[in-house]
Formats: C-alpha cells, sequence, structure tokens
C-alpha cells in the first residue's frame, strides 16, 4: 500500500456510500488510476438515490435556505400534512440544526449557496454524459421541466425565484405557457391547472436504474462491494482503515465517506463543523391514462413528477426525522390531496413502490465537499435535494482534489471544515 504523501497520490481508496455521490466519486477515482473498494450498510442505491425524482435539472437547483422557508416552515410545525415538516420532538440535535437553518435563511447566505453552486450546476450535465459514453448503461432523457399552476399569480412566485438565480449567474431558459400550452406538454393537466413555466434544458432519469447500472460499471473496473456498517475509521501513517463492529477491516490510502443523511456522525469526528440531518421525502408510482412526455413540477404543493416505467413516479415533502424512522402513512395520503385535484387521469388508488428516504440536507445549502482534518480522510454529501443531479460533478471534482492534493476552486465554497 502506498504512503500518504506521495508525488503520484494514493494507489487505493475506500468509498463508504453507495449511492449516486459514492459512486461517481468512485467511477472518477477509477479513471484517475485509483483501485477502489465500495462499501455500504445495505447496498447499492438503496437510499435516496433510488427514491428520489429522478431529475438532473441544474436549473431547478434552488437553495432551499429561502426566507419565505423559514415563514412556511413556522407555520408547518401545527400541520403534520404539509409538505415541509418540522415535527414537534425532544430531539435537542434537531433544534439546534433548525436553528442554524433559521439563522442562514436570510438573502446574503441565499446568495453564497446559489454561488457555490454554480460551478456543479455548469457541469451537472457534462459529467452525466461523461459517464454514459463511457461503460455506464443507463439512458437520461433530455426533457423541459413544466412548473404548472392554478392561476398565473402564482406563477410569479417561481419566476421570482429564477429571477433571483439569474441575478447571481445561473441563467435558466424558461418560458410562460398558456393553459392550452400546457397542456401540450402535461396531458393530465387538469382544469384547475391554468399556467405553466417551461424550464429548458433539463434531463430526468430512472435514478434506481442509473445508479445500478454506475455501480456495475464500477464493478467492471475492478471495485469490490462489501455490505456492512462502518463503525470507525482510523489514520496513521500507512494511510487509513475502515473498520466493521466485527469482521475484517479495509486498508487503502485514502477513504471518502459519501454516506447521505447519515454522515455527520463520522465527519464530525475528523473536524467537519456544519452538521447534515435528515430533509426526508416520500415518494410513490401511480398508472396513468396518458403518456407523460416529461417531468412536471407543482411547486405550490412541493411535488415532483415524472414519467417511470410506464406510469408516474408521484415525490415530495421535506420531513425533519430520524432518517431510520418509519414512514408515515398520512404523508403520502397529503401528497395525493395536494395533487388529485390537478390532474385528471391517474390512478391514485392503485399506487405501488411506496418509499421513505432521507435527503442529506445541511443548514446553509451548501453541500459537504473536501477533505476533512485527518490527512486521507474525505467527504461528499449534504446536497439536500440536488444530490442525484450534483453527484456525477462531485465526485469528478472530488477525485481531483484527492489524486493531486490540490483544492479545486469549484470546492472552495463547498471545504467541509469551514
Amino acid at each position: 500500500m502506498a504512503a500518504i504523501g506521495r508525488g503520484d497520490g494514493p494507489r487505493s481508496a475506500v468509498v463508504v456510500g453507495a449511492g449516486i455521490v459514492g459512486l461517481s466519486t468512485a467511477w472518477f477515482l477509477q479513471e484517475r488510476g485509483v483501485s477502489v473498494t465500495v462499501v455500504d450498510r445495505t447496498g447499492v442505491a438503496a437510499g435516496a438515490s433510488w427514491g428520489n425524482a429522478g431529475w438532473v435539472a441544474p436549473g431547478l437547483a434552488i437553495p432551499l435556505n429561502e426566507p419565505s422557508v423559514l415563514r412556511y416552515g413556522l407555520r408547518s410545525l401545527a400541520s403534520p400534512a404539509a409538505p415541509l415538516h418540522v415535527p414537534l420532538s425532544a430531539d435537542p440535535g434537531l433544534w439546534a440544526f433548525m436553528a442554524r437553518f433559521a439563522v442562514n435563511c436570510r438573502w446574503s447566505s441565499w446568495s453564497r449557496a446559489v454561488q457555490a453552486n454554480l460551478p456543479l450546476n455548469d457541469e451537472a450535465i457534462e459529467a452525466y454524459d461523461v459517464l454514459t459514453a463511457n461503460g455506464v448503461a443507463a439512458a437520461t432523457v433530455d426533457a423541459p421541466i413544466t412548473a404548472a399552476f392554478e392561476t398565473s399569480k402564482q406563477a410569479k412566485g417561481l419566476l421570482r425565484e429564477l429571477a433571483r438565480m439569474n441575478a447571481e449567474g445561473q441563467h435558466v431558459e424558461h418560458a410562460v405557457l398558456t393553459g392550452g400550452e400546457l397542456r401540450e406538454l402535461v396531458p393530465l393537466a387538469g382544469p384547475a391547472l391554468t399556467t405553466g413555466v417551461r424550464v429548458d434544458g433539463q434531463r430526468y432519469v430512472d435514478p434506481g436504474a442509473f445508479v445500478q447500472a454506475l455501480g456495475r460499471a464500477v464493478v467492471a473496473r475492478g471495485a469490490t462491494v462489501h455490505t456492512f456498517d462502518v463503525a470507525d475509521i482510523r489514520t496513521d501513517a500507512g494511510g487509513v482503515t475502515v473498520c466493521r463492529a466485527a469482521g475484517k477491516a479495509l486498508s487503502a490510502d485514502v477513504a471518502v465517506l459519501a454516506t447521505g443523511a447519515w454522515l455527520s456522525p463520522l465527519a464530525k469526528r475528523w473536524g467537519a463543523r456544519v452538521p447534515v440531518r435528515a430533509g426526508r421525502g416520500y415518494s410513490f408510482t401511480v398508472p396513468v391514462d396518458r403518456p407523460v412526455p416529461g417531468a412536471v413540477y407543482l411547486p405550490d404543493v412541493r411535488v415532483a413528477c415524472t414519467p417511470y416505467q410506464g406510469g408516474l413516479r408521484v415525490a415530495g415533502t421535506m420531513e425533519f426525522r430520524p432518517p431510520d424512522a418509519r414512514g408515515a402513512p398520512a404523508r403520502i395520503a397529503a401528497i395525493i390531496a395536494s395533487v388529485r385535484p390537478l390532474f385528471d387521469g391517474v390512478r391514485w388508488d392503485e399506487r405501488r413502490d411506496v418509499w421513505v428516504g432521507p435527503r442529506p440536507v445541511t443548514p446553509d445549502g451548501r453541500p459537504l465537499v473536501g477533505a476533512l482534518r485527518a490527512p486521507g480522510i474525505y467527504v461528499a454529501g449534504g446536497h439536500g435535494m440536488w444530490g442525484l443531479a450534483h453527484g456525477p460533478v462531485t465526485g469528478r471534482l472530488l477525485a481531483e482534489q484527492i489524486t493531486t492534493g490540490k483544492q479545486p476552486a469549484a470546492l472552495r465554497a463547498l471545504d467541509p471544515l469551514r
């Protein structure tokens, strides 16, 4: 095993986490000649990388910490069915996190998050193209995302957000649609929906299928995937050791923590001061009477809909509960109640693939990507709702830092030691 610090960089790595972020980091490390071992507590694409809406939508990667979200979150405390729900609980860690989130719900912090995400947004789709052109056998679909509203007044909220993004340097091609134009793109739109905003230049994927294909590509390049809970990571002059509760440990030159909503316990030990909490989302799939040509966004009820295996995947809510907590059926019922009046031709009672999973959220709207305090230990996570969109480009940038020893400019604002 090569010692850390040699000029030719590390030769081996253990990547902890087999979601889109971890596997992308593994793939790009392999591209740079590093031998990779992958560890996951459950298996490839077992978490948020399976059940999300499947959007590769850099144009809608709008940070969560807008001032309006704080006001909305405070009102939601009284309603467990609200799209954004913070349960009244005795969890001091949650309330410490929410206090930091509240401090960051101001325009100056929001602008910093937008600026930090710009490099990821700019290269998000290209990074997907690199993967699919080099052995990742999964489709990505070019299609606009159509936001639908009951009134033109409601549409102004999204248009203001896009204008703010544009002012920060994130130009998003979009167009306002009449009711007739909306129905051409969203055949399921009911009479209640009268106005649309078409957001161009976006994509969607079958997220589970894509991440599984990425996992197969990483294995085909020589990686081994192990399934166990990581109990500890140790470091010494010879490299790092990834320990399990019982059984043989794994050793390598470097380790990457990409464990999503479970990131903080180990990352905090090695110097990460920004906490990561689970912002849990729910999804399910329903059959439809008419084909769905592209993804649909319902901003007023905070629901994302995507063509999926001949039906429609419906995803929504942001619920701050422990990542392994049982799902609440009332959350699914609330999503259906909010969308049912807006769509025609959806067979809600025949839903399948009901899922709840944790999205890793930070209080300042910026992910954690880079080196921790201990030599040879790196972290990648905290992307919130945009982990699928930003996973491949995050992996590419982090692999560059790991193999060269130099922090790319794009990762400075994401430094996990900030």
